[in-house]
């Protein structure tokens, strides 16, 4: 047995703060409150449908993860955020066109209740966008301010414990680590002088952790991952992760690639297209905001296939992604994949992939599993990066010196392992030859 740690009991309410009240964040709040209300089961979400292994197979020790470690109950959240429109979480849902009206009225109360606050918006760095709601201000730290306030009284308002932030915002422009990016104190002085390196995520995940509050980020947007803002988590004590929720296409990647790899099956290419029509889409059909989704879409193929030690299956392939905007799709994105492999004596072969996903469906249990895993590293004293919850995104973040996991399956056994370690049981490693012996 490992020692257990000392974990914080989950007493009281758990906020949700979303930079974006979109399609995302409102999928995921209708659904909690049907949730609570016996209306569903919270389907696709680990934290509250997977099951854990805890010692041998013989044991037959296989709880929950919510009944194994002590995550906050659903019926404990109270969510709230910011948008750059002000509908609130009804009016938003019924827009974004993804849940039924059955589904909407059944929670219509819960929903209206919720109202963002105004959005620190930057049209530099989202396009596509008029924004009718942002706030006012005169300094970038300002704006920085002006979020933690939200924050404390959202915090005050709703009499709550705790908070978690999950980036549910749309795709900003592509940008690469300036200069204000690798020091918390230039970072802060950047922040007075307004430099125009500063982006909007990058205030919201400040301000969250100048406050105390858990930090992931579901979209691949430049935000905790520079150097700054870990320096920040790692002073204050609080934990970062990100980034870029793992969804459609790339879940199948990182499902299909690490099969061919274990069979030593080549590849030489893989092609993939997307269409998409929500607000993501919209935002996407931006040259800048579309190289930040594709720069996180290609990153995923390389680190699972290591092409530098099997050069001559992987050191040659051609992967292509695009991804189009297509209004009369909305939420209902449809991805396209045509794999080129080949196997023994060099023999081509191909796989084909049609997936007609709904973008919010997948991505709503991953915000709440990540607000919920993400609350439970907080109590357990956890601080940094949470390499551990790689399994919920396409570009994860690690220390400077590791390469990022991306294999789902490696990527699940860590984070198993990780909760066992929480909890003082014994990690697994499925050697299984002590059976036998």
């Amino acid at each position: 047995m490992t020692e257990a740690k000392r974990i914080r009991e989950a007493n009281g309410k758990l906020g949700v703060l979303m930079p974006g009240m979109g399609a995302v964040a409102t999928t995921l709040i209708a659904g909690v409150e049907i949730m609570k209300k016996g209306l569903a089961e919270p389907v696709g979400s680990l934290s509250q449908m997977g099951t854990i292994r805890l010692g041998k197979r013989t044991e037959e020790r296989v709880p929950k993860i919510k009944d194994f470690v002590p995550l906050a109950p659903m019926d404990g959240l109270v969510f709230g955020g910011w948008d750059a429109f002000p509908d609130d979480a009804y009016e938003a849902a019924a827009h974004a066109g993804v849940l039924h009206k059955d589904h909407l009225n059944a929670v219509h109360d819960e929903l209206r209740a919720v109202k963002p606050f105004p959005a620190v918006f930057n049209p530099g760095y989202v396009a596509r966008i008029n924004a009718t709601h942002k706030k006012e201000y005169d300094s970038l730290r300002e704006a920085a301010e002006q979020v933690r306030e939200d924050i404390r009284s959202f915090e005050s308002q709703n009499d709550l414990e705790r908070a978690v932030m999950v980036n549910c915002a749309s795709t900003e422009a592509y940008a690469q680590p300036q200069k204000a990016h690798f020091d918390l104190d230039e970072f802060e002085k950047a922040l007075e002088r307004s430099d125009a390196s500063i982006s909007p995520a990058m205030i919201y995940a400040y301000a969250a952790l100048k406050e105390g509050v858990p930090y992931a980020n579901g979209a691949p947007s430049l935000a905790a991952d520079i150097p700054a803002l870990v320096e920040l988590a790692d002073n204050a004590g609080v934990p970062v992760a990100g980034k870029d929720f793992k969804t459609g296409q790339t879940l199948m990647k990182t499902i299909v690639a690490p099969g061919l790899k274990a069979r030593m099956l080549g590849m030489e290419g893989w092609y993939s297209t997307n269409i998409l029509g929500n607000r993501d889409g919209e935002v996407l059909d931006d040259e800048k905001s579309l190289k930040s989704k594709e720069v996180s879409k290609l990153s995923v193929l390389e680190s699972i296939l290591d092409p530098e030690k099997n050069p001559e299956l992987y050191g040659n392939i051609s992967h292509v992604v695009k991804i189009n905007y297509y209004p009369p799709r909305g939420d209902a994105k449809e991805g396209w994949d045509n794999i080129d492999i080949f196997g023994w004596l060099g023999y081509p072969m191909q796989i084909k992939i049609n997936f007609l996903a709904r973008d919010s469906i997948l991505a709503a249990p991953i915000v709440l599993d990540l607000a919920l895993f993400m609350d439970l590293a907080h109590r357990a004293g956890m601080s940094g990066i949470q390499e551990w919850l790689s399994f919920y995104f396409k570009s994860p973040m690690t220390l400077p010196e590791l390469y990022p996991e991306n294999d789902l399956f490696i990527q699940q056994i860590k984070l198993k392992n990780t909760l066992r370690a929480f909890m003082g049981e014994d990690l697994i490693t499925h050697l299984g030859l002590d059976y036998y012996e």
